[in-house]
């Protein structure tokens, strides 16, 4: 086990960013379809394909998601997979046709010191295919990369982050995420993550949590607060197991899996936060339909929680006059 999302044989993920923009892409490939679904909490979320991922609409599944930063711009990042994807022959049969069913979220990250006047075209579809082309079910970069790159929390850089696990049953269950934060991974301005409860070994520092909590450590801090800026948010989030799931039991997978995100970040699921969770299954391994998919979305929170706090632990700074610190530079040894 790698503690990342490439512990769940079949899945490939790869990364594209680009320094000057300041932003990236983060492409999660599956080497045969795997049912999907999505959960979406934050109040402002920005998705491809997200209504088709309903349990109640025709496709079941699904042959890669995309990740992005650019805000609604990185849309275009799930084209870019679509299109590495036709090329190597995936995709829904309609007829003599193939359509690769590649959903997707983006997250804001505009006003992080990147370049982003890139004239006509975005560079988002061809950050996606080069995600794409990069994917490969070995281990690979956290922190400021691909869709994590350009992602910020309220008082830390954010980034991408991985973890896994595996059930009583030998169920694997792992996630990845892109925390580009409205609140704070962090307890007040200390080294100690939200997550903490959860942390296997020292994954993101095995720091534990404050002797004791003061009112000022459970104060809101928000981004951009109290003006209309506070915009510049949104956690991603993307968590697969080989169990054999329906497309409904997906959902509710990752309906539970979102408890991850309360655990992790403070406040969350805000109004202009585009908080949202895609569940996948590779449909290797069978489950319970009732404790065994109770305990896979209980360990697919803690996996997403563990997710988000390495996503800022392993961050770096962006080189940029004001830019945030990363926890690293902060409290590192």
């Amino acid at each position: 086990m790698k503690n990342l999302l490439t512990d769940i044989p079949g899945v490939r993920v790869g990364h594209a960013d680009d320094a000057a923009l300041a932003s990236g892409v983060t492409a999660i490939v599956f080497d045969q379809p795997a049912v999907a679904s999505i959960d979406v909490r934050g109040g402002g979320p920005g998705t491809r394909d997200a209504s088709m991922l309903d349990p109640v609409n025709t496709v079941e599944r699904i042959d890669g998601i995309a990740l992005s930063g650019g805000s609604a711009f990185g849309l275009e990042a799930g084209g870019g997979v679509q299109a590495w994807l036709a090329e190597h022959g995936r995709g829904f049969v309609v007829g003599n046709a193939l359509i690769p069913i590649v959903p997707g979220a983006v997250q804001f990250d505009m006003l992080n010191g990147g370049n982003k006047t890139w004239g006509r075209f975005p560079p988002y579809r061809d950050l996606g295919y080069a995600a794409a082309e990069a994917a490969s079910d070995g281990a690979f970069a956290l922190g400021s990369v691909g869709a994590g790159y350009g992602a910020t929390t309220v008082n830390f850089k954010g980034g991408l982050g991985s973890a896994s696990a595996i059930t009583t049953g030998g169920v694997r269950v792992a996630a990845i995420v892109s925390v580009n934060a409205v609140g704070s991974v962090n307890i007040g301005d200390g080294p100690w993550f939200w997550a903490a409860p959860f942390e296997v070994g020292d994954e993101f520092g095995g720091r534990g949590w404050p002797p004791s909590f003061t009112p000022d450590m459970l104060t809101m801090r928000l981004k951009g607060a109290p003006a209309a800026t506070s915009i510049e948010n949104t956690t991603i989030a993307v968590v697969v197991t080989d169990a054999i799931l329906t497309k409904a039991q997906a959902r509710r997978m990752a309906i539970i899996a979102q408890t991850g995100f309360a655990r992790a970040i403070y406040p969350v699921h805000a109004p202009l936060d585009g908080d949202a969770v895609f569940a996948a299954a590779t449909c290797e391994k069978e489950i319970d339909p009732l404790y065994g998919l109770t305990e896979l979305g209980a360990i697919a929170a803690n996996v997403i929680a563990r997710a988000i706090a390495r996503g800022v632990y392993e961050a770096t700074a962006l080189p940029f006059p004001g830019a945030l610190p990363s926890w690293k530079i902060r409290f590192g040894k």
